[in-house]
């Protein structure tokens, strides 16, 4: 009798857990080393619409668990495709539509980096507000230049705007493992922690965020955003703008800070 065959366990759907004004978007492969399958991605789209049609969450966590953060996107359809003869577009939403709609969610993300950061997940990463990670386990790999994939142009423009030009440049083109402390240096991590540290400094982000106001964070966010991809919607952000002047929390922060009290905004 032949011996069964052992098999990976590769996981199941990422997951949304709300807990007051933040939500924790989960990732649930760690077997392999917890990549973003094409069901995954149909998945996130619809949890990040949750999450933007809840106005009482402020804060959203993107997080793991297993060895690793994530290996970004599965290259399997993608090897065999290019074994057959060429590599075709597919129909649905693309890996990068899911960043991109990560990156311009309405509220502030964390990416709680625990692991390595290969591939895609790397701009999955950089996607987010606030990266937090760990020394020394906390090392990103950019590989496309080692398998022949040309990256997308969002991505692309996102390590410019985000990295500059060199540091794009070298991470894209060179394809070397980068260690958490050169992460933190060229601004690819925004917090570099201990490993016990890493939950206490996601929490006191994700708390701070939930405290301020929510018309200013928001808003702040979408034209900072839009001025990284010189794409600033001018009348957006006048419009935006006058919203937050005649908002019950404008009233309500300076009314805390004259009688000086901790402030408590609604988002209105």
């Amino acid at each position: 009798m032949s011996a069964a065959v052992k098999t990976r366990d590769e996981g199941r759907l990422p997951t949304l857990a709300i807990a007051g004004s933040r939500a924790t978007l989960q990732l649930h492969r760690p077997e392999v080393m917890n990549r973003v399958q094409p069901e995954d991605i149909v998945q996130i789209l619809a949890l990040l619409a949750e999450v933007e049609a809840n106005p009482d969450i402020r804060v959203l966590v993107v997080a793991s668990t297993g060895k690793s953060f994530s290996a970004g996107a599965h290259l399997h359809g993608m090897a065999q495709q290019a074994a057959a003869g060429g590599i075709k577009d597919t129909p649905g939403a693309t890996f990068e539509d899911m960043i991109n709609r990560l990156e311009m969610l309405m509220i502030p993300t964390i990416a709680r980096l625990h692991g390595g950061v290969y591939g895609g997940s790397t701009d999955l990463a950089l996607a987010c507000d606030f990266r937090v990670g760990v020394t020394p386990a906390t090392v990103m790999f950019m590989p496309a230049a080692r398998i022949g994939v040309h990256y997308y142009e969002s991505g692309l423009r996102r390590y410019v705007s985000r990295l500059g030009f060199n540091n794009a440049k070298r991470l894209f083109m060179l394809a070397e493992e980068q260690s958490a402390e050169e992460l933190l240096r060229i601004g690819y991590l925004t917090d570099l922690v201990a490993p016990g540290e890493l939950d206490a400094r996601i929490d006191a982000i994700a708390g701070r965020l939930g405290e301020l106001a929510p018309l200013a964070v928001q808003g702040a966010k979408r034209a900072i955003n839009e001025i990284g991809h010189q794409a600033l919607d001018v009348p957006a952000l006048e419009a935006r703008m006058k919203v937050a002047k005649d908002s019950a929390d404008i009233r309500e922060g300076l009314a805390a800070f004259r009688e000086k009290r901790k402030p408590v905004f609604t988002g209105r």
